[in-house]
């Protein structure tokens, strides 16, 4: 990876010598955070336990050639302070990492008329992240109306490779996601998404498709491995502004096929219907002094208890690159290495979640945040056998939430987080609890 930074700066070295000045304007920006925190009880028996500082460094390059074409860019570095364990990293005593710069971004921005395209590693949002939040290897092309803008995506999120039948395992998505503003401070966003293989083969524990095990006890069952995938996203999302708050809502229905091996990679296969949907809700309201927050979202699940051979699969199979931040503690937040155990975290699937919030400033700069979430598992979950009874829960818990938010300068940002899980059964025994704090530059 140093190699390939070393030839990507030197490469855009290159082709500053052989432009003219004029020819094009450099951009550059970035983002630099660190943390700290301290995460107890994640885990059984203190297995997740966890205090560290972390660094995070963001640089942004962009080479604009006229308002209508930009070539973009994004590198970025991690490293845990003190990582003696992994030797590429800069957080070791001495520095100097070997292995440490990422490309996060590289892409052409185009502008034809009405239309924008963008080619490459790029970031793109839908379905606020119920359906893609993260960088994608693709083609956006967007044409812009009066009023209205039509996004049409194609992302490759796997690549099956080289030989017989490998390109058999490509797995694509193409998406089409409208913004239309149907009157002032109403925004609405249909979403239709499809994500097909012709013969995948990801194991039952990758993108939801463990529900296709016959047994109920589906952790002891081996890997179901899937075959053809055939879905689609039927999505709507709704944002209003009324003034003193605004409200939001986003409802989405899956349906589709997923194929799978009835044993191995090989040999004969069955058919599963999917018929899936995820729906959520939220708003604000500003009351002097305090601005009020909440939101709910259900993501359906699969009886596993009754599940029967033929049955349809009905957890929210959830695709590549979807990624919906909640909670602190059970939904990443900020300190987001991991997540209490039964939380699906990030990816919203089998999933009821409500929350209450409230902030408030009580000095300038100064913003204190807290919130409160309940949130259960859509059906139970297969916990063990104890004494030869079957041991199902859901049950996840109840969360407080309390950030400070201090702006140090313009640029310069202090978080300081507490977060405690009253831990439902289907956590566990141990309730867990975070503190910890994150210091943000950008520019």
């Amino acid at each position: 990876m140093k190699k390939l930074f070393v030839s990507a700066v030197a490469g855009l070295a290159m082709l500053g010598l052989a432009l003219p000045a004029s020819a094009f304007e450099n951009e550059f920006g970035g983002y630099w955070r660190t943390r700290a925190f301290t995460q107890g009880d994640f885990g059984a028996d203190g297995s997740q336990d966890l205090s560290r500082v972390d660094t995070r460094t963001q640089l942004n390059y962009t080479a604009k050639f006229s308002d209508n074409l930009k070539f973009v860019n994004v590198f970025q570095m991690n490293a845990v302070w003190g990582d003696e364990a992994n030797q590429d990293t800069y957080g070791k005593v001495g520095g100097k990492g070997s292995n440490d710069v990422q490309v996060r971004r590289s892409y052409l921005d185009a502008g034809f008329g009405d239309f924008n395209v963008k080619i490459g590693i790029q970031p793109a949002t839908v379905a606020r992240g119920f359906l893609f939040d993260d960088e994608m290897a693709g083609v956006n092309v967007t044409y812009v109306g009066n009023g209205f803008d039509v996004p049409v995506m194609w992302v490759k999120a796997v690549e099956g490779g080289r030989g017989k039948d490998m390109n058999k395992q490509d797995v694509d998505m193409l998406i089409v996601s409208p913004n239309i503003e149907v009157a002032p401070n109403i925004n609405i966003n249909p979403v239709l998404m499809g994500l097909y293989s012709d013969d995948s083969k990801l194991g039952m524990n990758e993108e939801g498709s463990f529900m296709l095990s016959d047994n109920k006890n589906y952790y002891n069952t081996g890997t179901v491995y899937s075959s053809e995938i055939a879905l689609l996203y039927l999505g709507m999302n709704a944002d209003m502004d009324f003034g003193m708050g605004s409200a939001w809502f986003t409802g989405i229905y899956q349906f589709g096929s997923i194929d799978s091996y009835e044993t191995g990679l090989t040999g004969a296969t069955k058919s599963d219907d999917v018929r899936a949907f995820l729906v959520a809700l939220g708003g604000e309201v500003n009351i002097d002094p305090f601005s009020i927050h909440g939101q709910m979202f259900y993501a359906s699940g699969q009886d596993q208890k009754g599940w029967k051979d033929g049955d349809d699969i009905n957890v929210f199979v959830q695709p590549y690159g979807q990624s919906y931040y909640w909670s602190e503690i059970m939904g990443f937040g900020i300190f987001d290495n991991q997540a209490s155990h039964g939380s699906p975290a990030d990816q919203i699937g089998n999933i009821m979640a409500v929350n209450l919030g409230a902030s408030m400033s009580p000095m300038e700069r100064l913003t204190v945040t807290a919130d409160i979430w309940y949130a259960e598992l859509a059906e139970d979950a297969y916990i063990g056998t104890v004494n030869g009874v079957e041991k199902w829960e859901k049950e996840l818990g109840t969360e407080l939430n309390l950030k400070a938010t201090y702006k140090v300068t313009n640029n310069l940002t202090l978080d300081v987080v507490g977060a405690y899980l009253f831990a439902g059964d289907a956590t566990g025994k141990d309730d867990p609890y975070l503190v910890g704090t994150r210091l943000a530059l950008s520019f």
